[in-house]
């Protein structure tokens, strides 16, 4: 057995989180070619590198196939229902920031927070006969944020796509979407809401409450948390 450490197949996540757990003195790499999604850690024996999507990753913990893994919080929340009771929050590691937020027309000049989205939802769902909609790829977390503001009178469309875009294409009426600098949502005509923000996301270490853990692997997971300065 070994402790399995999920980590984001490619990109900068992949060369943050390497070079985030090089700066505590363990190193990660890849070994192969990139297909092959094969990795190699050194500086503390008993750990497996696994490399999958930051998506795939929130998944594998649920299920107790990693023991670690490092996503983005808006993942695990957004795809782990009672999420607290299956993985732990060790450490945020300080990149990968991206805010889920809901945005508007800037045309609407008259829409500045959630009570005047409720309000214009009310007066859109009389005007056309069915609710206004709000496209995204995070169900679950707009779903439960819209509720507990107290807005009802909206739908939810499946967005896999440029979500910015859907309002441009008028297969939505606003959007709610992962931005870490706005510019995209302003090329798009559109404009964050002032109370709008659902969650602030960042590349975090989890683990994984499922997973089986033997007495060699959890000596191996204390001595990784006591390396990573985690305790």
């Amino acid at each position: 057995m070994s402790i399995k450490l999920g980590v984001p197949s490619k990109g900068r996540l992949m060369e943050k989180t390497f070079d985030w757990f090089g700066a505590h003195g363990i190193g990660l790499s890849r070994t192969g070619s990139e297909r092959e999604y094969a990795g190699q850690v050194d500086g503390i024996d008993g750990v497996e590198l696994v490399l999958l999507s930051a998506g795939e990753i929130p998944r594998e913990l649920a299920a107790g196939r990693l023991h670690l893994g490092v996503t983005g919080t808006d993942l695990v929340r957004e795809k782990l229902g009672g999420w607290e009771q299956k993985v732990e929050e060790l450490a945020e590691l300080g990149f990968g920031h991206a805010d889920l937020v809901i945005a508007v027309p800037a045309a609407w000049v008259d829409v500045d927070g959630l009570d005047d989205l409720d309000s214009v939802a009310s007066a859109f769902r009389a005007q056309h006969g069915f609710r206004l909609r709000i496209a995204t790829k995070y169900h679950r977390l707009v779903r439960d944020f819209l509720r507990d503001q107290g807005v009802a009178d909206y739908q939810l469309v499946d967005s896999q796509g440029a979500t910015e875009g859907t309002v441009k294409f008028e297969t939505a009426e606003a959007v709610a979407d992962i931005t870490s600098t706005g510019d995209t949502l302003r090329a798009n005509h559109l404009k964050v809401l002032s109370d709008g923000m659902v969650l602030q996301s960042q590349a975090t270490l989890f683990r994984s409450r499922v997973a089986d853990v033997s007495d060699q692997d959890r000596a191996v997971m204390h001595a990784l948390v006591a390396q990573l300065a985690l305790d």
